[in-house]
């Protein structure tokens, strides 16, 4: 008669059940903010974020578009684009979102703080750049738009909001 194979330690089979956890991180399970009925007026004017970001969106549906970071894992890579594009919305079951095309760009830059080396050319892989911003809004009820930026498993968004009214 044969030995019976020992069960594997409790130990490991928890390290194995973290390791596969682990790589399912929240923009993995993200079902969108539920968001419908945001307007073309609503979503036009001038947006801002973090160190100089700026977008400008016509009620046209043209775009002016000054310093953005790149989505996902470009946004590691610390380049930023400045130029001109189009947007529109798209409608999901999940939620609104806002899609944003660079078409012509002007000029790229790298972020304030980039500890990353930027390329010899920096910029994004491929032209038209795309953006697909999620619509929600904040605890003052103002809409805001973000996308998510870095290792999806972290959950990082980079987010823009009207500027304050002075």
């Amino acid at each position: 008669m044969r030995p019976r194979p020992a069960a594997p330690p409790l130990a490991l089979l928890l390290t194995l059940l973290t390791l596969l956890c682990a790589c399912a991180g929240p923009y993995q399970y993200y079902e969108g903010t539920g968001t419908h009925g945001v307007s073309t007026a609503e979503a036009s004017g001038d947006w801002i974020g973090a160190d100089g970001t700026r977008l400008s969106l016509r009620q046209d549906g043209t775009a002016l578009i000054e310093h953005l970071d790149g989505k996902d894992f470009d946004f590691d890579q610390g380049w930023r684009l400045s130029g001109t594009g189009t947007w529109q919305f798209d409608d999901r079951e999940s939620g609104q979102q806002l899609v944003l095309d660079l078409a012509a760009p002007t000029s790229t830059d790298t972020r304030p703080g980039t500890t990353a080396a930027p390329a010899t050319s920096p910029g994004p892989p491929r032209s038209p750049y795309r953006w697909r911003f999620e619509l929600d809004h904040d605890e003052q009820d103002e809409l805001v738009l973000f996308f998510f930026y870095g290792d999806p498993d972290a959950g990082n968004k980079n987010v823009l909001q009207h500027p304050a009214a002075p």
